[in-house]
């Protein structure tokens, strides 16, 4: 029951294996339930009713979790939540302070959205430590001061899930808004922010900004293949364009997602204490921040497993990509002899097969490396989970940025044929974008349909007896059998290998920047359909950017210099401008070229401020006046 009597609403589901001990059931309960200053997290638990067919065997350890609104208001304050203050300022907010916050009204009722209310549950749960306890009651898993309890459990499989409930109501109006209806306008971010917190707003906010800035390339590469200029020289100023065209956008994006973020208020919000992550193991010693017992690693040692066995790993996935590589050549080889000797309808055919084949095996080799990638890093025993994702991040995108575009540097540099390079381009583009969109979209959902048929039938059986919606307990037995959203990590991988696909050889092959705007208009549809539909829903990420993810797209953009200058410096026509000029001459002047254009892109990025001037000055002035109200606090306590 609420403070005020009321049933409390439920927002998170904590579920147990089933055949968890009754005595570690019952002490987890308890530390959830217990005071704060008894070390518990006061938070409101009750069980999920067993379900209406009692012949079903289904696990028992399903607990609704909740919380008072006044445990919710302090918990606001606790993570550094930044809401809106009465004169439309972004401030972290006080307790003390309520009502001076804008559309606090009351007792705070409605003042704090579900998914900021499940974000500072989520909050409460990680914080909870053992205190004395030696173990964890009913098993041998040792515990000591400090450590954190949902974690421990978690590590030992004990906590099957944490996860945050729909809230079915609003979710309908913000599939109405957001895909239910094809239109041209953009996406309602303000309202997905809402529901699903600033990290998955950020993801989409980004990729309409991408589609956006692809269509000034759409519109010009259109042209260029719809009258078959093959004359060479035409894309010469196209591979200009792009050179410009890539530096500028990640500029204004950086600006856009800071004006974004700073009207959410996570722009200028204080990054929490990093805890250690579920699955990070060592000698139990003590750490000099927070002076709290966890386990220790040697650093050496850690470095040892990552220059000793990553690294040699990496690089042998490397050569085993560039081997399928050459097979794939030697593929394309003998399908264009067969097509030279039998020229006809079908040898014709016959040469796209190897280009068709090689592209499948890609998406394979990603696959399959993604997931020995995961346990290389977690065999890492990295401390921190940002610190886990980066190292996780740069295995991965290196090995993909070598296993999806180290044919097209071949074709490019080493063959020199570039009419080869856009039909091997068009082919690895087509067909990468029909595999991505049936892996990420129609398979996930055809699976989850088969894996909720049961309960989908039942409710619909409900529905027609009763005219009424699913029932709380199938609803949460529901979204609990539905698969984990995890993060956003292979949504931002997919644009990042589809901007290298436009930035570095679409010069060659005008048509790129088309085929990726369509692919990202039913990427917007489809990736909201399956997070509305298909996934459990993610707690809130408070996120102020797109983090690691700038980097890599500034890192291709970088590349994308490199690679355009060199494709011009080949071109055939660049000698006839120049006939008195030598190879060697041309090599040096398209590297002198290349130069200036690469310290063009630094003083750019250096002039143009990543945040704008507008916000920059309002963050001076929240800071200022924060800092004028310390020192009014201070006075009177030195008197």
């Amino acid at each position: 029951m609420d403070s005020d009597g009321s049933r409390f609403t439920p927002l998170v589901v904590v579920e147990l294996v089933s055949d968890a001990k009754e005595e570690a059931v019952a002490w987890l309960l308890n530390r959830m339930k217990d005071k704060q200053q008894n070390g518990g997290a006061e938070l409101l638990v009750e069980q999920l009713s067993p379900p209406v067919d009692a012949s079903e065997k289904e696990n028992p350890n399903l607990f609704l979790v909740g919380a008072s609104r006044q445990r919710l208001l302090s918990g606001a304050e606790d993570v550094g939540l930044i809401k809106e203050f009465n004169d439309g300022s972004m401030r972290v907010f006080t307790f003390s302070n309520k009502h001076k916050f804008k559309d606090f009204r009351g007792d705070g009722d409605n003042f704090l959205s579900m998914a900021e209310c499940q974000f500072i549950i989520k909050h409460e749960m990680d914080t909870l430590r053992a205190k004395d306890e030696t173990h964890v009651p009913g098993y041998k898993h040792k515990l000591y001061p400090g450590k954190s309890i949902i974690r421990r459990l978690q590590s030992k499989g004990i906590l099957v899930q944490v996860f945050p409930l729909h809230e079915h109501e609003e979710l309908k109006r913000l599939s109405f808004s957001w895909y239910e209806k094809i239109k041209m306008s953009f996406q309602p971010l303000d309202n997905i922010r809402h529901y699903y917190g600033e990290g998955l707003a950020l993801y989409f906010g980004f990729l309409e900004y991408f589609t956006c800035a692809l269509l000034p390339l759409a519109l010009i590469g259109l042209p260029y293949y719809l009258f078959d200029w093959d004359d060479y020289d035409k894309y010469v100023v196209f591979a200009a364009f792009i050179l410009i065209w890539c530096t500028v956008i990640l500029e204004v994006w950086k600006r856009y997602s800071a004006s974004l973020t700073f009207s959410w208020g996570t722009l200028s919000r204080k990054k929490a204490f990093e805890e250690p992550r579920p699955g990070f193991h060592g000698i139990l010693g003590r750490n000099p921040v927070t002076g709290r017992e966890e386990p220790t690693y040697p650093y050496v040692k850690r470095q040892l497993r990552i220059y000793l066995v990553s690294v040699p790993f990496v690089l042998f996935c490397l050569y085993l990509s560039l081997c399928v590589m050459m097979i794939y050549f030697l593929l394309e080889g003998w399908a264009l002899s067969i097509n030279d000797q039998y020229p006809n309808f079908w040898t014709g055919i016959l040469v796209f097969i190897p280009s068709v084949i090689y592209a499948v095996v890609i998406e394979v080799m990603n696959l399959i490396y993604r997931y020995a990638a995961e346990i290389l890093t977690e065999w890492e025993n990295h401390r921190l989970e940002s610190t886990f994702q980066n190292h996780l991040v740069l295995k991965v995108l290196v090995f993909d940025f070598v296993n999806c575009f180290a044919s097209l540097f071949y074709i490019a540099f080493i063959m020199q044929d570039m009419v080869l390079l856009r039909q091997s381009l068009a082919t690895l583009l087509i067909t990468s974008q029909i595999l991505n969109q049936f892996m990420e979209a129609f398979l996930p959902y055809w699976l989850q349909r088969r894996r909720n048929k049961k309960v989908i039938r039942k409710a619909q059986k409900r529905r027609n007896m009763e005219g009424k919606e699913l029932p709380l307990a199938e609803q949460v037995r529901l979204e609990a059998d539905m698969s984990a959203y995890m993060s956003t990590f292979d949504d931002y991988l997919e644009l990042f290998l589809l901007f290298g696909y436009v930035s570095l050889f679409s010069c060659v092959y005008p048509l790129a920047a088309v085929l990726v705007v369509l692919n990202n208009v039913t990427e917007l549809y489809s990736d909201a359909f399956k997070i509305c539909r298909v996934y459990k829903r993610p707690f809130s990420d408070p996120a102020a950017n797109i983090g690691v993810w700038q980097l890599a797209f500034e890192a291709m953009c970088t590349i994308a210099v490199v690679t355009n200058c060199a494709l011009i410096g080949m071109s055939p026509h660049i000698k006839a401008y120049f006939p008195g000029m030598s190879e060697r001459h041309v090599i040096l002047w398209t590297v002198a070229i290349e130069h200036v254009l690469l310290a063009f892109k630094f003083i750019l990025s250096y002039i143009i401020p990543d945040v704008p001037k507008e916000i920059q000055n309002k963050m001076a002035r929240i800071e200022f006046e924060s800092l004028e109200a310390l020192k009014k606090k201070v006075k009177p306590t030195l008197r």
